[in-house]
């Protein structure tokens, strides 16, 4: 299952998002979402979990809170098809 993280630290890294979310269960990727021209990181990015119900007990937990001062979005991503809405 994938997962959406919104409003993040500009300053966190990859590792620090997968040390978050591995107490809650196996991390299979984390992606930083960076901007092409500067690298600094776009403030999102998607983790993917190998359990959905220990993606949905990571998505309770974490959305709304604290995380590197800055009080993250933690949401189930969505797929390019459904956001377009065909």
């Amino acid at each position: 299952m994938t997962i959406y993280i919104g409003n993040i630290s500009y300053s966190m890294k990859e590792e620090d998002l997968q040390n978050a979310f591995e107490k809650f269960g196996v991390v299979t990727s984390v992606k930083m979402i960076l901007d092409r021209q500067t690298g600094r990181s776009k403030g999102f990015a998607f983790v993917e979990m190998e359990n959905e119900a220990e993606a949905a007990s990571a998505i309770e937990a974490l959305n709304n809170s604290q995380l590197d001062g800055r009080n993250i979005k933690v949401n189930a991503a969505h797929s390019k098809d459904t956001v377009q809405g065909d």
